[in-house]
């Protein structure tokens, strides 16, 4: 009978695999995880690296969702302090505006009205995480300043027209605030500031009641504006909750592919790994057998 010269060697060499392909189902069966190299499955690993890019992506635009709905959410809760503080000053106007008050009540007034510009400028200059939020891109700069070196007085806008923008992952983009200018001091009666220090000075100088009427319904313009910029925020609020959600969904179903294509099925690998192990036997058999020569001898 001819002898196969490399008998001996093809031997070694199945019984290297076998051992290798032990180790290889052993790990993954401690593991859990099927494709731990690129060699082990070439598809299988490009498509985890797509995912969990994709996965990455998701996780930052979710943390930064977060921090910017928590921005949103102070911005809402100041306009509409805001809204409140000018109805109260609109209600103190008009009050005031029936010729019946005398100068010095008029001046008390004023100064009630003075009182609630300056807390309007507080919530104007209201900041977050260190930034002021109203300030447009100027975010380290206090957005109002108030000089009563003029009659009336004069408040200042100190940040710039800046808005900045957050792209969604399916492409969306919404505005993620309004600068200062266009909320507080818009042209005409839709400024806050000016009518407000109009109505300080109309009441401290003692003015007819048909110009203290007419300051008084600019206010109410002016806080209806506001209140109108309160629901263009609201409105991105809105949307970028709707789509942190839907990433979030998103994010679930990635990690679920993942964990599909990576993982090891752990009863087929059993099997497979009680088949090495057989045939490393039957193999460590035949070799030593042959180190004996008795499995020529049967030959």
């Amino acid at each position: 009978m001819r002898v196969d010269p490399f008998f001996v060697s093809n031997l070694a060499t199945s019984l290297d695999q076998t051992q290798a392909m032990q180790q290889q189902l052993t790990s993954e069966l401690s593991s859990g995880v099927r494709v731990t190299s690129l060699s082990v499955d070439p598809i299988a690993s490009g498509e985890n690296v797509l995912l969990l890019n994709q996965v990455q992506q998701d996780d930052s635009f979710t943390q930064t969702s977060s921090l910017v709905q928590g921005q949103l959410q102070v911005a809402d809760s100041a306009l509409g302090s805001v809204v409140s503080q000018l109805t109260q000053a609109i209600s103190l106007a008009t009050g005031a505006s029936n010729g019946t008050l005398n100068s010095s009540q008029l001046q008390s007034v004023s100064n009630q009205l003075a009182g609630i510009r300056d807390e309007v400028t507080l919530l104007a200059n209201t900041s977050y995480q260190g930034q002021y939020i109203f300030a447009g891109g100027q975010t380290s700069t206090t957005p109002f300043t108030t000089s009563n070196t003029t009659t009336p007085a004069t408040t200042t806008y100190n940040g710039d027209a800046g808005v900045n923008l957050l792209q969604t992952p399916n492409g969306q983009t919404i505005q993620l605030n309004m600068s200062g200018s266009q909320i507080f001091t818009a042209n005409g009666a839709n400024n806050v500031f000016a009518t407000l220090n109009k109505l300080v000075a109309d009441f401290s100088a003692g003015v007819s009641a048909q110009t203290s009427v007419a300051d008084t319904e600019a206010l109410n313009t002016a806080m209806n504006y506001v209140s109108q910029q309160r629901v263009t925020l609201d409105n991105s609020l809105t949307r970028l909750t709707a789509a942190s959600t839907a990433v979030t969904s998103e994010q679930t179903q990635l990690t679920a592919a993942q964990t599909n294509l990576i993982q090891a099925d752990l009863p087929q690998i059993s099997t497979q790994l009680a088949l090495a192990e057989t045939q490393q036997t039957a193999l460590e058999d035949v070799i030593s057998q042959l180190g004996s020569g008795s499995l020529f001898q049967k030959l």
